[in-house]
């Protein structure tokens, strides 16, 4: 089953989900604004998209661009900064038994049904 970390109110994480749905019925939404994102959570997805934790921040978000931006981090540090402003993480995230993806644009998804 797959798993597709999605904020409601957000265009594109709206526009992946479709995308999914349109893919297949086996998944679970997870609301991670509504219901909290933890470090496993995040090292999971990290692990499986074989990104950095920086290169899931929304740098657009005005918490990054306050009191974030230009300012040095380790990867430990982003993973605490990321799970106490669950807002900073791209989305949506869709995540399978052994690889996940950013959902943005849609098709990325596509790499997870190869």
């Amino acid at each position: 089953m797959l798993k597709i970390y999605h904020n409601p109110r957000c265009h594109k994480s709206r526009s992946g989900l479709e995308y999914l749905k349109s893919k297949t019925s086996d998944f679970e939404i997870i609301n991670y604004l509504k219901n909290g994102l933890t470090k496993n959570d995040l090292k999971e997805i990290l692990l499986k998209t074989n990104l950095k934790p920086i290169s899931l921040v929304r740098i657009q978000e005005e918490v990054f661009k306050k009191q974030l931006k230009g300012k040095a981090f380790t990867d430990e540090e982003w993973i605490d900064i990321i799970c106490e402003n669950p807002k900073l993480l791209q989305r949506p995230i869709v995540i399978a038994k052994h690889k996940a993806v950013l959902g943005d644009p849609p098709n990325n998804i596509d790499r997870l049904f190869k």
